[in-house]
């Protein structure tokens, strides 16, 4: 498999930057399969496979991109449910999905003599 270039974000890191972005702003942080459900809304598709979204969050964890930490305890047996591991989008990875969405700079038009 090809390497990719350094700093260079796949379509799903830019996604996952994108949606975790928009649900941190209204939940603090937010965990796996809510974002797997939101971007399968987003997008009109199916979920993302399990392997392929927590393969990404934890590379994106690991290249400071995202911080991750587990929910506490109390909370998710007061729900009834397992614990989740919760995202927040750091501030790396707010200034990569700018990068990203950045209009490229249009080259300055080229002169030409007028040859009469």
């Amino acid at each position: 498999m090809p390497r990719r270039r350094p700093g260079v974000l796949l379509p799903l890191e830019l996604a996952i930057l994108d949606a975790g972005s928009t649900m941190q702003a209204s939940e603090e942080s937010f965990f796996g399969f809510g974002l797997a459900r939101a971007l399968a809304d987003r997008d009109g598709s199916a979920l993302l496979a399990h392997g392929t979204l927590y393969k990404a969050l934890n590379r994106m964890s690991e290249a400071g991109l995202l911080e991750a930490e587990w929910e506490a305890a109390e909370t998710a047996e007061a729900a009834g449910r397992p614990r989740r591991r919760l995202y927040r989008v750091t501030g790396a990875g707010e200034a990569a999905l700018r990068a990203s969405v950045r209009p490229a700079t249009t080259p300055s038009p080229v002169t030409r003599p007028v040859i009469a």
